[in-house]
């Protein structure tokens, strides 16, 4: 069995290149999400910003939008192809936003140089949590603060997991591990709690949020193909057209009691995690 690759080898692979084709798509499923991050600033404040695992750079972009010509959104991924799509998004929408390639568990930014630190889906992938979580709040300004999204569990978001059972006797998949960097690693409240005090973040508070999302019907199939470990799965193995076209067939099977006329429609279960820079 291949050894599993590391987060830099994953998000600069095939995963990080799946998540650039799947852009479009992406945006459109979480655009509920960089509104609501975007809203955890003031319009037209004069704040620095710092957006951890921005991927495509959606979010980032949202906030540059709020913050207006006063303020300076910074989104930092550590997936190299996924912040060259985002630079160029920024150069199109002629934003003064900046992107940087490199681990946000250890941000090159100066000692308190961020006013607020926000996350969509990006902070649960720290191979050392506490330590990441120790060197943002160092980032950012006494009382600065912290607005990251997670997602809650594994149960709690069944379309997340529908592809992985569905395709459970058709292909080979690694199982998810519970305690490692992943989708659902701060799935437990309590676990959270621990981890921010204990990089000592102070105003500590974790509340659900459910978020609508949807996308349209005609991409199912491509979010299949490219995403989660079944999309993992479905680039790794030799198959052949017929063999891949029957798994996407049961797969997409599998989601229809999340298909409303056109649409894909769920609701995905997070926490909310807020902090403050004592």
């Amino acid at each position: 069995m291949a050894d599993t690759p590391t987060q830099t080898e994953l998000w600069n692979g095939p995963a990080g290149h799946a998540w650039v084709t799947a852009q479009r798509i992406l945006d459109e499923m979480f655009n509920g999400f960089a509104t609501h991050l975007a809203q955890t600033v003031p319009t037209n404040a004069n704040w620095r910003v710092l957006d951890v695992g921005c991927g495509t750079g959606d979010t980032t972009l949202t906030l540059a939008r709020r913050l207006g010509p006063g303020g300076r959104a910074t989104g930092i991924d550590l997936s190299a192809p996924m912040i060259e799509v985002a630079r160029q998004r920024a150069v199109d929408a002629a934003l003064p936003v900046e992107f940087i390639a490199a681990d946000a568990g250890q941000p090159p930014l100066p000692a308190a140089s961020i006013d607020h630190i926000v996350s969509r889906f990006g902070v649960m992938f720290f191979d050392n949590p506490v330590q990441a979580f120790t060197r943002l709040r160092e980032t950012t300004r006494q009382g600065g603060t912290l607005h990251a999204v997670v997602w809650r569990s594994a149960a709690d978001n069944p379309f997340m997991t529908t592809a992985e059972r569905a395709a459970a006797s058709l292909l080979p998949l690694p199982p998810r591990v519970p305690d490692g960097p992943g989708q659902f690693a701060f799935a437990d409240a309590d676990k959270v709690r621990w981890i921010l005090e204990s990089a000592s973040w102070s105003e500590v508070a974790i509340t659900p949020l459910d978020m609508s999302c949807e996308i349209a019907r005609d991409d199912l199939r491509t979010y299949l193909s490219l995403l989660g470990p079944v999309g993992t799965a479905l680039r790794n193995e030799t198959l052949d057209a017929a063999e891949r076209e029957h798994i996407l067939d049961t797969l997409e099977a599998a989601f229809s009691p999340f298909i409303v006329g056109d649409r894909v429609q769920f609701t995905a279960a997070c926490w909310v995690i807020k902090g403050a820079n004592p």
